[in-house]
């Protein structure tokens, strides 16, 4: 079969994809293809694993009427029109679980850094600041005993709150579609309604998935019901957060500070705004970025591909419907 890889993924998944005799084809390139470059290369295969952040929308799968199956090697599947993909009878599927404990580790990362201003200061001595000692100056804040407010408590949301509480002794509260009943008896977290969520947190992380409905769901409006002395965090889809109005929130004080390991464009802006400011943190989607989990990933995506070309269900799955 042939198989179509629009980036370069870790060589522990093409070998795999080799190794069962397969013909494989990768964009080895770091600039992305275009709409038109994209579809003229998936038409020439059976099946296309993503390894970026291309998108495929329902123009891509009315013109690939040979393909057979998509793999993604990312959680997110926001960059795919679901919908067309099962209308053209498309399985689509996904790399979860395996990410959870290292963007995890991102998010706490980040919350750190902001509550100590620690990229800021680093900057400080680059840039031949450091002077010497005032105790007046560089403050941060703790994080002791304060409340975590999780948007979205899926895997590494409670990875994040199970780190957190560990460290900290934070208290947990989290909004969701459902109850998340793990998270309540091992962590102690307490499901709270949208408007309690962001009230009462000292630190909001955002991990749900972005969808229409969930576009920019942090604006000036849910800013200014949140503590002044409250941290940002995401590190889930930039589209979640609206950063006009987050910039605006942190210059005014309406917010204590923001840690962001996505954005909204990607890449950011070099001249936006917030890169500079000493109560934020940004860094360029990294989430996952560890040898381990990027080659697990690359597994996982691999292995999906190898279950479709067998005609067997994709293990994960994402529109599980295309197989009714």
């Amino acid at each position: 079969m042939k198989i179509f890889i629009t980036k370069k993924i870790p060589q522990k998944g093409i070998d795999l994809l080799k190794s069962a005799g397969h013909d494989i084809s990768i964009h080895d390139s770091s600039t992305p293809l275009s709409e038109t470059e994209l579809i003229k290369a998936s038409q020439q295969a059976d099946y296309v694993l993503n390894g970026g952040m291309q998108k495929f929308d329902a123009n891509f799968f009315q013109n690939c009427p040979n393909l057979k199956a998509l793999s993604l090697m990312s959680v997110g599947y926001d960059n795919v029109d679901i919908s067309a993909a099962t209308q053209h009878g498309i399985p689509v599927s996904n790399t979860p679980g395996i990410l959870s404990g290292a963007t995890a580790d991102v998010a706490f990362l980040l919350m750190l850094s902001v509550s100590r201003k620690a990229l800021f200061n680093h900057k400080r001595i680059l840039q031949g600041e450091w002077k010497g000692f005032d105790p007046t100056a560089n403050l941060g804040v703790e994080l002791n005993n304060k409340t975590l407010g999780i948007y979205g408590l899926g895997r590494i949301g409670f990875e994040f709150a199970r780190k957190a509480k560990a460290a900290y002794n934070m208290e947990i509260i989290y909004y969701n579609r459902s109850r998340n009943e793990e998270a309540e008896q091992i962590l102690g977290a307490r499901y709270v309604n949208f408007d309690d969520l962001l009230t009462r947190s000292d630190v909001l992380s955002i991990h749900a998935a972005l969808t229409a409905e969930t576009k920019n769901r942090f604006d000036k409006n849910t800013f200014t019901r949140m503590k002044n002395s409250a941290i940002l965090v995401n590190t889930a889809r930039g589209g979640l957060v609206n950063e006009l109005d987050l910039t605006e929130a942190l210059q005014t004080g309406q917010l204590w500070g923001a840690g962001l390991d996505v954005t909204d464009p990607e890449p950011m802006n070099p001249k936006n705004p917030l890169l500079t400011m000493e109560n934020v943190c940004i860094l360029p989607h990294i989430g996952s970025a560890t040898v381990e989990t990027r080659d697990n990933m690359a597994l996982m995506a691999a292995s999906n591909v190898l279950a479709a070309i067998k005609g067997e269900k994709m293990p994960q799955i994402i529109n599980k419907e295309v197989y009714q």
